[in-house]
């Protein structure tokens, strides 16, 4: 007989704070991710959607909108760490973007845990906090995130 196994993020006391978890595959950035997203979400900057304005500009050409670039690596750590564990994201801490994206460019994320505690409200829960990193393919870091979340204790989730 076979048994089932279906993907999941991990419990609590799996998050180990020594090591570096590596997200794969990247997700190289298309015309289409940047401009879809930018509408989405209503932002009208000219440095995202204007490829004659940007050109003028500093960087030369467009830049992938930040917050694509910070949901992009966020969503990347999902499957592995989150993916049915997750309760509630706590909130986000420092968010910075060292070096800009551009179209075509290829990301890679990984994430570290940078503290781990049981929740003294909520049995059979615990706050992580996450470090996020996203490298493109140059390995230039380009966004970084500290994020803290609550997850599921292992067998406490009715």
């Amino acid at each position: 007989m076979t048994r089932d196994i279906e993907q999941r993020g991990l419990w609590f006391e799996e998050f180990d704070l020594d090591a570096r978890y590596l997200h794969r595959p990247g997700r190289t950035v298309t015309e289409a991710d940047n401009v879809l997203f930018t509408t989405l979400t209503m932002n009208t900057q000219a440095l995202h959607l204007d490829a004659a304005f940007a050109a003028g500009e500093s960087f030369g050409q467009r830049l992938v909108n930040s917050m694509f670039t910070l949901s992009t690596l966020v969503g990347a750590s999902v499957a592995q760490l989150t993916q049915g564990t997750l309760v509630a994201n706590l909130g986000f801490g420092a968010v910075a973007f060292p070096a800009p994206v551009f179209i075509g460019d290829t990301l890679y994320a990984e994430t570290t845990v940078a503290a781990k505690r049981l929740s003294a409200s909520r049995p059979g829960q615990g706050i992580v906090t996450l470090d996020h990193v996203a490298r493109n393919q140059h390995d230039v870091v380009v966004a970084t995130a500290s994020r803290s979340t609550l997850v599921w204790c292992e067998g406490a989730r009715s």
